[in-house]
Order: structure tokens, then sequence, then C-alpha cells
């Protein structure tokens, strides 16, 4: 009798389990176009380069319906069970470290983060998928109505992964989180399970990412030395190949002194059940070659969530 109590008892857990799926964490952000045509860019300077860049924390202190139509999307998000990162509250997050930020640099050269700000904001976030919502307010007579695009975006890859857009029914309500919420309703679940589709993906066959493997022009060593008869590039790539989910990497390009390693396909989780992302599973590369019999001594530098650089020679 208390077998089958047991029984039934890990057949409930096991249904309960399956019924709580996990869903991906999504901030919700207004597009690079809807920031243009309302002109809240910002320039910032990438190594000569100027490069414009939606300013968020100017359009969320400037247009009260920016926040009311992001409150609204988040709502209908979380009712349907996606936990969310809330962009004001992670734009707060980075002022607060960002006098830190300035002061991290390179032991050895005394060269700064190369990151840009939209990679600080999705760094900080570390949210699954960035959903850019475009909308505008039409007139049709007396009355109102939203047209709206809204795109799912994994945030390491900015690849998009869902995409919904329509407009609502013209109505009389001057209400914007009324007429969002009508144009966006009927399309809001297809949207949702396209999301699902993608990060169940991820769980089954890992995250995407890239590594780079560079070599200081100062290190004794490069990628063509050998250790028991292999050259530091193949000793790397048998790594990748244990490491990576289902072995699944594309090994793209390479020299004695580079290796770019796209497509790599990292677990979403460490065996600890931790959150794993690029930073982290790099950092386990690096530990490796710190072990004997490499002795290497190396740095790990992040560009984003899904881009990371091993530099081997020094720290």
């Amino acid at each position: 009798m208390k077998n089958q109590l047991l029984t039934i008892a890990l057949i409930f857990i096991a249904v309960f389990a399956m019924g709580q799926a996990k869903k991906p964490t999504i901030m919700v952000v207004p597009s690079d176009v809807w920031c243009t045509q309302n002109n809240y860019m910002m320039k910032y300077d990438n190594q000569g380069t100027e490069v414009r860049i939606p300013d968020y924390k100017l359009a969320l202190q400037s247009d009260v319906n920016l926040l009311l139509v992001i409150s609204k999307i988040n709502t209908m998000m979380a009712d349907r069970g996606f936990p969310l990162k809330n962009l004001e509250t992670v734009l707060k997050d980075i002022e607060q470290s960002r006098a830190e930020d300035n002061m991290t640099s390179s032991k050895t050269s005394g060269a700064s983060i190369a990151e840009s700000p939209l990679d600080i904001l999705k760094r900080t976030a570390k949210a699954d998928i960035i959903m850019q919502l475009t909308y505008t307010v039409n007139t049709q007579g007396p009355k109102k109505y939203i047209t709206f695009i809204l795109q799912g975006l994994d945030s390491y890859t900015d690849k998009q992964i869902a995409g919904a857009q329509g407009s609502g029914t013209p109505s009389f309500s001057a209400d914007l989180p009324i007429l969002l919420e009508e144009a966006v309703l009927s399309h809001i679940d297809n949207f949702n399970a396209q999301l699902q589709q993608h990060f169940d993906d991820l769980l089954t066959n890992g995250r995407e990412v890239t590594v780079r493997i560079r070599v200081w022009d100062s290190s004794p060593v490069n990628l063509e030395n050998e250790y028991d008869g292999k050259e530091l590039a193949e000793i790397i790539d048998d790594w990748m190949a244990a490491h990576t989910v289902n072995h699944r990497y594309s090994n793209s390009d390479g020299t004695e002194n580079f290796i770019l390693f796209e497509q790599v396909r990292i677990p979403l989780y460490a065996e600890t059940g931790k959150a794993m992302d690029t930073r982290q599973f790099v950092t386990e590369l690096k530990k490796y070659l710190n072990a004997a019999p490499f002795s290497i001594t190396c740095k790990v530098m992040v560009q984003g969530l899904g881009r990371a650089t091993l530099v081997i020679g020094e720290k």
C-alpha cells in the first residue's frame, strides 16, 4: 500500500513539474525606430567610430505614454507567466554601478572594458529575450487606434525569434493602454508561443554564443605551442567539443594567434543549477589552461552577453 501511495505521489509531482515549465525572462524596450522617430537617440565613441543607440533613460523620463505602454505589455506578459525585467529598474542599477565600471581596467595595459552602452544594459538585465516594441497612435475621424510591431530578440545573438504586428479597431477611447491591449490581444498568445518554443530549444540544445581566442603580442606562448604532442589550438578545440551541448560549435577561423568559435552552444545551467553565461563558460576554459600541464596565464574579456574573448599570455 505504501509503495502504491509513493508511486502516485511521484506521478503527481512529475505531472506538476511538467506543468510548471520554465519560461524565458523578458525585458520590454522601445525599438530603435521608435526612439529615432521620437528623437531619443544618443551617440558614443566606439574606438573612433561614432555609434548611435537608443537613449532609453531620456525616453522614459520624457514620455509618459511610453511608460504606460511598457507597463501594459509587462502586465500582459506577467499574466501569462513570463518573468520580467523592468527597463527603468535596470537603468537605475546601471547608474549605480557606473562609477565602479569606469574604474575597471586591464592590470597590464590600462585598457578599459570594450562594451557599448547597449551591451552593458543587456549584461545588467540578463534577460533571455529582449522584446522590442514599435507603436504609433493613429486617428480616424474622432476615433483612435494603435498600429504596433513586436519583435522578440535573443539577447545573446540579437536574432529575431518571434514577431507580431497589427492594428487595433478604431475606438473613441483615448486611453493609450486600452488601445494597445485591444490591438495586441489577438496576437499575444501566438507571439508567446514562439518565445517559448525558442526557449525550449535553448533548454535542449544550449544557448548560442561566440568565443574568441586571442594571444597578447607579449605572450611567451601561442596557439602552435605543443603539449604532449598536441598544439594548443587543438587542445582548446577538444575542450570546446567536450563542454558544448551535443558538441555543437563551429571553429570558423584561426591562426597561430587567433581562433574564432561561432554558434557555440553552451548549457543554460551549470551542474550546480546556477544559470550559465558566456563569461562563466569561458572562465572554465581559463581555469583549464591555468592548471597543469599548461600553466598558461589568461584573461577573460566580455563584450555583452553573447561574446567573450580569452586572451592568452597575461592578465
